[in-house]
């Protein structure tokens, strides 16, 4: 093997450039055009080709080319205005200072197995990861003390194209770390910062990668070094790549290994955010850890971590969830148990429905929960989905109390407006309305826009996105060695006054991007009109390994050939951020019509919505909660089938139905002065609703508030006096767990009214008047329990046709004293009769501790039931 000496070439840039180094590597210029322009003037076509990647674009530049803009007065100008703004940006007070003191402000980790910040740095796969992106983006912005850990991914997720028959291919482009905006962390002596972490027979070492976004800082590790061998120097080679036990190297890496870069850089988080079950070996590595600092028992350390853990999900149905089988675990955890000093069965309980059965898998998402003191969904309906879905972790606890909660997604604002929105805005709500876009109240001056203005400007992104699908096409054509005869077709592709449609996501089969296929003669009817014309575009890539999504696309391309509608259908291919802005930018609708519910919330459709397109959508997701019959349209009412074939076929009508009958009449109905208005009216109504709503500041404001503020009090409630809350907690589940399978309600009477005047009810026929109250006494045997660790409550509500409470209310039980013997205690409580019908009550018992983060976390729940069902 050749040695080879290597080393790094930097830009040599003249000293009144200097400046530009550090903006370029701040991905703050990503969100904010006046940046991006600068770079554009340093030199145009090398800005496009550098992938608009301003550390490749300096050191792509001539050396004449620097010196010249070193004299340049108007480009100096206008850099020391870019940096006075970053600078302005990295010192100003921040929504978080004001609602968080510094003294109690800790780093918060957030866990992701991709980031999709800008597209000059490809770790990301797809809505997960922009997702992540939005996220850090805002928190910056909002001060949010979030740090970033994630993967630097050698190749990133593929560079999709398709053959002449439609079908996709892929390819993998190596990135050079070195000219992207990122930096390698270096110790004080100035070598590489690196970490380790144990696989089977060996060591794998990592080094740490720093992107700065804004405020924020993202910590990428990196393996392919000389010290790894060739096997696992691709552990981080690409996104979601490889078979299972590369996945579980990978999510080893990204877990116990970012846990430990974040204590080699000197960072002791708090909280610690799991951006899906990816990431939940952290949460391993973060007891052993305290378990070392702390002098802890696994359990005891569990306590303190667990309250600081916030978990989110992103699964609507079981079958995708992230999980390992029994030997892979074992491979890969046998060295690691002692370390924490528990065995091999209880690990494996942590990741399991049924803890004790050997033939599940492990998975991690369960693994999350079971560890996480906060855990939520990422729309409404992806919560109440997902609390149905992992009942079974809290077995006997009524689905609505299941500890899921959720906090819909929302986008980054300044990333995917235009910049023409963004200056309407400016000029209608106020410089500063960015600032306040988590208040309703100012987007009720969008009604104030002229219709004139929103229109024009709306048309010039369009304009802007017929040109650039037009260039793509050709690009595209060029790249799949179509005649040049041919070429001329992409010239002529769209129309840039016609009703644009964009279709754009991952191609997955629940995801029916086929749809408006099932009836392909209606459906190039509607494209040809010649009065009213319709086009799409569509975008996205299908997993390599999803050969169901890949057949999708190849029907798309077929059926654009076999109508002759390819002036009207184009699929752009190599879906990333920078085509993503500018569909959403320049569609009129946003087509989302995923199989309900399976879509855990969708954020491209906020994207196109705040720009000004319109939605139509089935009711799953976000769309949810964003539609208003006056701002989009719905697929369906909700409905859920068995047979989907049928489904595909009802809804594709109702596709066909609201296009023709509703949404082409509406976009060519003109005023004489050639507008919309009555779309135009519809335009606003969607901005008016959904930018308020569904944007990452009320996000990232959501998760401070009611996840990260709450869980870094109640750690370092629990953590404090050298873990003595977190010791005395976990003592007391022990005893809980020991004592409770000895609990009994041995009684319960009912009567009418309260006090003195109650009277028995007449369990034979109970009926009573509406304005009563019921009076309902328990008498509990607690055994070795005292009255102070249970809570005995009321469940009342009324019933279903199978006798069970639906929708129920709880009331406490107050204690009233023991009734003598063999540790049983007396309890009583109200339940009021407040609507008629018929109505039931049962009475439970929970454990009861002040240091619970949630009164269900340990799964414990007593009912009364009645003879036959202890028989």
């Amino acid at each position: 093997m050749l040695k080879i000496r290597n080393y790094t070439v930097l830009p040599a840039l003249p000293e009144s450039l200097r400046d530009l180094d550090t903006v370029a590597r701040n991905m703050f210029w990503s969100w904010n055009p006046e940046f991006v322009e600068l770079f554009k003037r340093i030199d145009t076509n090398l800005w496009a080709t550098s992938g608009h990647n301003p550390v490749k674009l300096l050191g792509s530049v001539s050396q004449e080319r620097l010196d010249a803009l070193a004299q340049n007065h108007g480009f100096l100008s206008e850099l020391r205005r870019v940096c006075d703004k970053l600078k302005a940006y990295l010192d100003a007070p921040t929504w978080f200072d004001q609602i968080c003191p510094s003294s109690t402000k800790s780093p918060i980790a957030y866990f992701s197995a991709e980031f999709g910040i800008h597209e000059c740095l490809p770790i990301y796969a797809g809505g997960l990861g922009i997702l992540a992106g939005d996220q850090l983006k805002n928190a910056s912005d909002l001060g949010v003390p979030i740090v970033g850990i994630g993967l630097m991914y050698q190749k990133g997720y593929f560079r999709q194209y398709l053959n002449v028959d439609g079908w996709q291919q892929e390819v993998y482009v190596e990135n050079d770390f070195y000219n992207m905006p990122v930096k390698l962390v270096r110790s004080e002596e100035g070598n590489p910062l690196t970490i380790s972490v144990d696989y089977p027979g060996r060591t794998v070492h990592a080094q740490i990668w720093c992107a700065s976004v804004g405020r924020a800082k993202l910590y990428l590790l990196d393996v392919n070094l000389p010290a790894n061998s060739p096997t696992d120097r691709m552990i981080t080679t690409t996104v979601y790549g490889g078979d299972s036990e590369m996945r579980i190297r990978q999510e080893i890496m990204l877990g116990i290994g970012g846990f430990r870069a974040l204590a080699a850089l000197g960072i002791q988080p708090t909280i610690c955010h799991m951006n899906e079950g990816h990431t939940a070996f952290m949460v391993l590595e973060r007891i052993r850890q305290m378990m070392n600092s702390a002098g802890a028992t696994f359990d005891q350390a569990l306590e303190a971590t667990r309250a600081g853990n916030v978990f989110t999900m992103h699964t609507p149905v079981r079958a995708g969830v992230d999980e390992f089988p029994t030997e892979l675990m074992d491979k890969y955890f046998a060295d690691y148990l002692p370390m924490l000093g528990i065995g091999r069965e209880k690990l494996l309980g942590f990741g399991r429905i049924l803890p004790e059965d050997e033939g599940e898998s492990f998975k991690m998402p369960i693994l999350a929960m079971r560890l996480s003191g906060h855990i939520n969904g990422v729309s409404e309906l992806h919560g109440r989905v997902s609390r149905e879905l992992w009942s079974c972790l809290w077995r006997r606890i009524p689905i609505a109390e299941v500890p899921i909660t959720s906090i819909t997604n929302g986008v980054h604002m300044k990333t995917w407006l235009s910049e023409e929105m963004t200056s309407l805005y400016e000029r209608y709500f106020g410089l500063n309305w960015l600032e306040e876009d988590a208040d309703s109240n100012a987007w009720e001056n969008v009604s104030q826009i002229p219709d004139e203005e929103l229109w024009r400007s709306h048309q010039r992104c369009r304009e802007r996105l017929v040109a650039f699908t037009r260039n793509r096409l050709k690009a595209q054509m060029q790249r799949r060695g179509t005649y040049h005869s041919e070429l001329n077709h992409a010239e002529e592709v769209l129309d840039p006054e016609a009703l644009t449609i964009g279709f754009a996501r991952r191609f997955a089969a629940y995801k029916r991007a086929n749809l408006l296929l099932k009836d392909p003669e209606r459906f190039a009817k509607i494209l040809t009109n010649p009065d009213r014309p319709v086009q799409i575009i569509f975008a996205g890539k299908a997993h390599p390994k999803d050969t169901e999504g890949k057949e999708i696309i190849r029907q798309i391309i077929h059926f654009a050939s076999q109508f002759d509608v390819r002036r009207r259908i184009v699929f752009l291919e190599d879906y990333d951020i920078s085509v993503a802005k500018v569909l959403v930018q320049g569609v009129d609708v946003w087509l989302s019509n995923p199989r309900r519910p399976w879509e855990a919330s969708g954020t491209s459709g906020m994207k196109a919505a705040v720009n000004g397109a319109l939605n139509i959508s089935t009711l799953d997701g976000w769309w949810c909660e964003g539609y208003r019959p006056e701002g989009g349209w719905v697929i369906g009412a909700g409905e859920t089938y068995s047979d989907h074939d049928y489904q595909d076929i009802i809804e594709s009508q109702t596709i066909y139905n609201v296009l023709e009958n509703e949404v082409v009449p509406l976009f060519y109905t003109r005023s004489p002065d050639n507008l919309p208005r009555a779309w135009i009216h519809r335009m606003k109504n969607s901005v008016g609703w959904i930018a308020p709503r569904f944007n990452a500041r009320r996000m990232v404001a959501q998760y401070a508030q009611n996840c990260y503020i709450p869980a870094q009090q109640k750690w370092e409630y629990l953590s404090g006096e050298n873990m003595a809350k977190a010791k005395a907690l976990s003592q007391w589940k022990s005893n809980i767990k020991t004592a409770w399978d000895e609990l009994q309600i041995k009684d319960v009477q009912v009567h009418l009214g309260n006090g003195e005047a109650a009277t028995e009810l007449d369990m034979k026929n109970p009926q009573l008047k509406v304005g009563s109250k019921l009076k309902v006494s328990a008498l509990v045997k607690l055994g070795l329990l005292g009255p102070e660790d249970v809570s005995v409550e009321l469940y009342h509500g009324p019933l279903d046709a199978r006798g069970n409470i639906d929708d129920g209310s709880v009331a406490a039980m107050d204690y009233q004293g023991s009734a003598g013997t063999d540790g049983e205690h007396w309890f009583s409580g109200l339940t009021p009769c407040q609507a008629s019908g018929r109505r039931g009550v049962a009475v439970r018992v929970l454990p009861r501790h002040p240091d619970l983060v949630d009164p269900h976390e340990m799964g414990l729940i007593l009912w009364e039931v009645s003879v036959d069902s202890r028989q």
